[in-house]
C-alpha cells in the first residue's frame, strides 16, 4: 500500500463528518437495528497493490472507501469489521497497521479488523507476534481459493502450525474456501481445536445446484446435497462459526432472496442461532446485489424466526465472538 500514515488518517478526517451524522441518523433507530458487519472490505487500486484485481470485474476495480461505504449504507445503522483484501505479500503489515489504527482512532463505522497473513510462511510466528497484543485485532485470513493455494493446502503441516499459533494468541482465522475443498477446511479445525474458525460466504456452495433443484434441471457435479454434508461437518465442530454473507455476488439477474433462501436457512439450521454472524461482503456484493438490497433479502429469509435469533444474526453473536464494546 503505497499511502502513507499520515496520509491515511488525513483521508480518514474528511469523512469524519459524515459518519457522525450518520451515527445520529442511526440513534433515532432502535437499538436491535444495529448491524455488526463482520466482512467489510475497502481498497484504492491506485495505492494498492491488489494482483487478484486485474482480472476481476469492471464495478470492482475502482476505489471502495469508507465515504463509499457510508453511501452504501444509508439508513442503516452499520458497524463494520475490516476484511483483509489480499494485497501483495509484501503489502501485509502495511495494510494492518493502517486498518488497525483507522480502527482505533474511531472516526469511521471500522471498529475491528482481520487482518491478511501467510499462516504457512517461516516467518508467521513473528508476524503474529506484532499484533497478538493489539485488540482490534481480531483474527487472520489468507484467501485459499485462488491458485496458489491449490486443494489441500491448508492441511500442510506449515499451515497446521501457523493455525495452532493463531489458536494460541487468541486470534481466530477465516476459512474461505472452494465448494468442494470444504471438508479440507473440516479437517483443519479437526486437528486444529484451540483455534476458533469462521467459514466465510457459507462455504461458497454453487448456485446453479439450488437452481437446478428448483427448475427440475439435472445437478452440477458439486451438488446442494454435497455442499450440505460439508456445512453439517462444520457446524458439528465447536471451534467453528458460520458467516452468513457472499452469497449475493452469484445472484443471476432478476434472482432475488428466492435464491438465497436455501443456503442462508440450511447454515442457521445447521450451526444454530447462537454461531452465526452477518457479512456485508462490500463491495463484491456488487456483482449480484447492493448492500440495502442483501440486508433487505437476509430480513426477508429470517422474517419468521425469532426475534432475538435474528438480533444475535445482526449483532449479539458477532459482539461475543470478536468481544465487541459497542
Amino acid at each position: 500500500m503505497h499511502l502513507t500514515r499520515r496520509q491515511f488518517f488525513a483521508h480518514a478526517s474528511v469523512i469524519t463528518a459524515g459518519f457522525a451524522t450518520g451515527c445520529r441518523t442511526a440513534s433515532k433507530s432502535a437499538p436491535d437495528s444495529l448491524i455488526i458487519d463482520t466482512h467489510q472490505h475497502l481498497w484504492e487500486p491506485a495505492r494498492q497493490n491488489l494482483p487478484w484485481l486485474a482480472g476481476a470485474p469492471a464495478i470492482l476495480r475502482r476505489d471502495y472507501r469508507t465515504e463509499e461505504f457510508l453511501a452504501a449504507t444509508t439508513g442503516l445503522n452499520v458497524r463494520a469489521i475490516y476484511m483483509e483484501v489480499d494485497v501483495a505479500e509484501t503489502e501485509l503489515v502495511t495494510e494492518a497497521e493502517l486498518v488497525l489504527g483507522m480502527a482505533r482512532a474511531g472516526r469511521t463505522p471500522m471498529v475491528a479488523a482481520v487482518i491478511g497473513g501467510r499462516p504457512d510462511a517461516p516467518s508467521f510466528a513473528e508476524f503474529l507476534k506484532r499484533f497478538r497484543a493489539d485488540p482490534l485485532c481480531k483474527g487472520v485470513r489468507r484467501v485459499l481459493h485462488s491458485a496458489a493455494t491449490p486443494a489441500g493446502w491448508c492441511l500442510r503441516p506449515e499451515f497446521v502450525r501457523g493455525m495452532r499459533l493463531l489458536g494460541e494468541a487468541g486470534k481466530s482465522f477465516d476459512l474461505c474456501m472452494r465448494a468442494p475443498e470444504l471438508m479440507d477446511g473440516v479437517k483443519l479445525t479437526e486437528v486444529c481445536p484451540g483455534t476458533r474458525f469462521v467459514l466465510d460466504h457459507c462455504g461458497n456452495p454453487d448456485l446453479k445446484a439450488f437452481r437446478a433443484l428448483r427448475s427440475g434441471e439435472a445437478r452440477p457435479r458439486h451438488t446442494s446435497d454435497e455442499w450440505k454434508r460439508a456445512i453439517d461437518a462444520f457446524a458439528r465442530r465447536p471451534n467453528v462459526i458460520g458467516k452468513i454473507s457472499g452469497i449475493p455476488a452469484s445472484l443471476s439477474p432478476g434472482e432475488g432472496a428466492e435464491a438465497l433462501a436455501p443456503v442462508v436457512n440450511h447454515c442457521l439450521d445447521a450451526f444454530g442461532p447462537d454461531r452465526v454472524v452477518f457479512g456485508g461482503d462490500w463491495p463484491v456484493c456488487l456483482l449480484g446485489a447492493s448492500y440495502l438490497q442483501w440486508v433487505t433479502m437476509l430480513r426477508q429469509i429470517i422474517a419468521g424466526r425469532p426475534a432475538e435469533q435474528q438480533r444475535k444474526l445482526w449483532s449479539g453473536n458477532a459482539r461475543r465472538h470478536y468481544g465487541l464494546s459497542l
